[in-house]
């Protein structure tokens, strides 16, 4: 019978310190505890690293939202100038087209043009190029013409009316041009 009540003891004594160490380990995991000083500091600072890492997140998103506002408001504003200056490109190319007796004419006219050209480049501003014989691009071209030519393919450029623009991206006016079918 002694082995009998020594492992019952034996049992109850386990038993006892398994208990005893469960409550020592977790002693905030019983409900009605209150939590320590150090606790309630931890779960302050918890709290007030997660405002401060939601606040620079929202601060972040609101610093690249604003950067892409200002690029679209620039590329706009760009374009609405580029337009306004372009009918003075197409100008100054009519007055190369004409022919001139007065060669000094001739040459403040082309003058001017370069110039023209050399500020439009510094601007990034790119000329859509509609070659004769240049395949059509229902992106950058403008087909206001259709003409039957067996020398040229399917659908491409007999002529140019007037060149387009593009500004990165963005296409400011497309190129004017007669289409062969």
């Amino acid at each position: 019978m002694e082995t009998k009540d020594s492992v019952e003891q034996e049992l109850v004594q386990e038993t006892a310190e398994t208990a005893a160490e469960q409550e020592s380990a977790a002693p905030a995991e019983q409900p009605d505890a209150e939590p320590t000083a150090e606790q309630k500091l931890q779960q302050q600072l918890e709290e007030l690293n997660d405002r401060y890492m939601r606040m620079a997140a929202e601060y972040d998103n609101f610093r690249k939202r604003v950067a892409k506002e200002r690029e679209r408001i620039r590329a706009e504003a760009t374009g609405k100038a580029l337009s306004a200056i372009l009918p003075i490109y197409d100008n100054l190319e009519r007055a190369l087209a004409q022919e001139t007796a007065d060669a000094e004419y001739k040459k403040g006219v082309e003058m001017t043009a370069r110039q023209f050209d050399s500020a439009l480049e510094s601007l990034g501003v790119e000329i859509i190029t509609a070659e004769p014989g240049a395949a059509f691009d229902p992106t950058v071209h403008n087909a206001v013409m259709h003409v039957e030519d067996e020398s040229l393919g399917e659908s491409c450029i007999a002529e140019c009316f007037q060149k387009g623009f593009r500004h990165g991206d963005t296409i400011i006016r497309t190129a004017m041009v007669k289409v062969a079918n």
